[in-house]
């Protein structure tokens, strides 16, 4: 096995005048016209050898010029498969001279065959179940990716999902980059609702059907909890095997080489193309808060100051009621705490978080109650309280104000449907559209806390089923007639997608077969983490593609996921995710990891955020994801607990760029990344990051607008492409 390093030129490998083969005990020095030389050399030899296959003398053997015969047949094997698939990293004119690495011989994995191909079916399976379900709730799954799984022999042509779309992440063609996205005074205003479908909506062991006049069910997801549970057991299966977990640590270790020998060799040429650019620099790429929750989207400053303003300007409002079921104003709260504005400070806020919270979760909560009060968190950060969310719509609108001054930056917020009751989507809907609080550089993602134990022991609901209830018949009666909740369906509009949040920690049973229905757990117990998400994505799954069927936006699901707790979160994750938020525990779990870069998993990394929580800052894993090629971002999490400034996702990559000694082009890069994993339209990408964002390589990549060298684009398309056709290649043959 060799590892050779070449320059490209066209579509073509010319050993450089360096060309290196690590591990010999010599490295000839050819230039352009001795490489020439070489060529006609070995011509000889051969034709010599073929006239006469004795005549050939000991000499000669020496003579034997030492061009990567094997590198070069791999890579035009490599290029006929990319072009078989319509896969364009290879076919570029414009493909920059830059040292390529490239590991080439009989055998390149460093496994014995028979592990290699065990891997390789291993590892295809986890891939086709991830697809499977990605593409039965239109969520995106990599175009790559899935081409190369079509070509497995055992590939089964007549399966259902062979022939899905994903949905509103599908190839769109191709036309003039539009100027910007759409702008309206009034957003949420509808000029015509959609009519009534007249369908009917039936819950049926925990997931809503739509039966159609004739009572016939109109969409099936394709899979149900059996089917979810064996798939789950078998990906279980897949990352306890020891073997499978040598092989994939392997590679990942690989990979993070490959990506040091990379930057070692083509470093200053990088930075000598990004220098190239013109205008375009770090502040003015555009860069996505992918996981911020919107009750801590402000720092502690900006906090304390909205409150002393109102203090002074508004103390006369009444804001709440006391235990009487009286109405009392802002005076008479802050009269009742003995505090008036002069005495407030950030200190006596105490909203940040610090050593304390470390590991206790519950501290942490208590760190959204201002001054230790649960009053004042209403008052302020509630979009249901007395005042109909007035105080915080104010203070929102402040802070998306400062995203939109910066232009550059984008966020999407996190807001809480509890799932106490219906009504909370229309009075959360009711907030956003009375109060105008929508920007063109904020999406929402609507975060579902899994707090069932805390419902039923508060008598709230009885079981859940009820729950289930309260989240999506409200979603499904919006679908199938928008009149019956118009702001609803204004709201709904700029919401891309649904999160999962609470302590992972917290100790929980397995979802097995025997588990109950949701119309049977009844208990106080908190259902285990899958159980949370299987019902979520499969109810999300049914009312994608029934929105898909009356034109309106479809949703993901964007989990909280390996923060903490068991490993076995992420493989719920890595099934119906279509990104996650945190994942650091996938760097205890190499299988999922590897698992994780395959299918180009998002996840969304907040450093500030985990080292006040789980992890110190320098053991974060951000660096070596990013180093490996894990479609990873940078996010704020919580600003009002973490960030001391008004620009938190500025401050998370200033941090992370003197810490890890991030480069411009990694920053930009990262910045990238979370535009890729955004919910932003796919008009709004094609502006900010290139029309053909979705093309594999440099053919996808703007580097007038991402600001990303080609030279890295194509790195990483290259290793990635390389990865996968080794384990396609390997499937095939065993």
């Amino acid at each position: 096995m060799s590892v050779y390093l070449a320059s490209a030129k066209g579509n073509s490998y010319v050993p450089e005048k360096n060309a290196t083969s690590i591990g010999e005990a010599a490295a000839d020095e050819l230039d352009d016209d001795q490489t020439l030389q070489s060529d006609d050399k070995f011509v000889q030899l051969m034709n010599k050898h073929y006239n006469d296959p004795h005549a050939l003398e000991m000499d000669d053997i020496y003579d034997m010029p030492q061009y990567p015969v094997a590198k070069h047949q791999q890579e035009q094997n490599i290029i006929e498969q990319m072009q078989k698939l319509k896969v364009s990293c290879y076919e570029d004119k414009d493909l920059y001279d830059f040292q390529h690495i490239t590991v080439c011989g009989e055998e390149t994995s460093g496994v014995p065959m028979d592990h290699l191909h065990m891997a390789s079916l291993f590892l295809i399976k986890a891939l086709s179940i991830r697809e499977k379900y990605m593409k039965a709730a239109l969520q995106s799954f990599p175009v790559a990716t899935s081409q190369f799984l079509s070509q497995v022999k055992q590939f089964d042509e007549s399966s259902p999902f062979n022939k899905c779309t994903t949905g509103k992440h599908s190839a769109v063609p191709t036309g003039d980059c539009p100027v910007g996205p759409p702008k309206s005074e009034n957003p949420f205003h509808a000029e015509k609702l959609p009519e009534n479908s007249g369908y009917q909506i039936r819950s049926v062991e925990g997931v809503y059907s739509v039966l159609d006049s004739d009572n016939q069910q109109k969409f099936w997801i394709g899979f149900d909890r059996t089917e979810f549970i064996a798939d789950f057991e078998a990906l279980f299966a897949l990352t306890s095997d020891e073997c499978l977990k040598s092989f994939c640590k392997r590679r990942l270790r690989y990979l993070s080489s490959k990506y040091e020998l990379h930057i070692l060799l083509n470093e200053l040429r990088e930075s000598s193309c990004q220098k190239e650019v013109e205008h375009r620099d770090f502040y003015n790429v555009r860069k996505v808060d992918t996981h911020v929750h919107v009750a801590s989207a402000m720092n502690q400053k900006h906090l304390l100051r909205f409150i002393k303003h109102k203090m002074k300007t508004n103390a006369g409002d009444l804001v709440c009621l006391d235990r009487e079921g009286k109405a009392v104003t802002l005076e008479q709260v802050f009269k009742d705490l003995n505090i008036n504005s002069y005495k407030l400070n950030v200190d006596m806020l105490d909203v940040h978080a610090d050593r304390h919270t470390f590991h206790r979760f519950d501290k942490f909560n208590s760190k959204y109650n201002p001054i230790g009060e649960s009053r004042l968190r209403e008052i302020f950060l509630k979009t249901d309280n007395y005042m109909d969310g007035q105080y915080f719509a104010e203070l929102i609108k402040e802070v998306v104000s400062d995203l939109e001054d910066s232009k550059y930056q984008n966020a999407e917020y996190r807001i809480s449907v509890y799932g106490r009751s219906k009504s909370e989507w229309d009075k959360l809907a009711k907030w956003a559209v009375q109060h105008s609080v929508y920007s063109d550089n904020v999406r929402w993602l609507i975060q579902v806390p899994r707090l069932y134990d805390v419902y039923k022991s508060n008598k709230l609901i009885d079981n859940f089923q009820q729950l289930l209830d309260n989240l999506f018949v409200p979603l499904f009666e919006v679908t199938n007639n928008p009149s019956s909740h118009p702001e609803l369906h204004a709201f709904l509009q700029y919401v891309t997608g649904f999160d999962s949040v609470d302590d992972e920690s917290k100790p929980e049973g397995a979802f097995i077969k025997d588990i109950p229905l949701p119309e049977n757990w009844n208990c106080n117990e908190n259902p285990p983490y899958a159980y949370y998400q299987y019902y979520m994505f499969a109810n999300m799954a049914v009312l994608n593609n029934f929105r898909r069927e009356r034109g309106l936006n479809t949703f993901v699901l964007r989990p909280h996921c390996g923060e903490a707790g068991p490993i076995h979160h992420l493989i719920t994750g890595f099934m119906v995710g279509e990104n996650i938020s945190h994942g650091l525990l996938l760097r205890k779990a190499p299988v999922l990891q590897y698992l994780y870069y395959l299918g180009r998993v998002g996840i969304a990394m907040s450093p500030l955020s985990n080292n006040s929580l789980f992890l110190d800052y320098h053991h974060n894993p951000l660096r070596t994801f990013f180093n490996r090629g894990l479609l990873v971002s940078l996010s704020s999490d919580a600003p009002l607990q973490f960030h001391y400034t008004k620009e938190p996702l500025i401050e998370e990559y200033s941090i992370a760029a003197q810490v890890w000694k991030l480069s411009g082009i990694d920053m930009c890069e990262l910045a990238m990344n979370s535009v890729l994993m955004s919910g932003f339209s796919h008009e709004t990408k094609q502006l900010w990051i290139g029309q053909d964002y979705k093309e594999e390589g440099i053919a996808g990549n703007n580097v007038e607008l991402t600001n990303v060298p080609n030279i890295r684009i194509t790195y990483r398309s290259e290793t990635f492409l390389e990865e996968l056709s080794t384990l396609i290649h390997t499937a095939n043959e065993s």
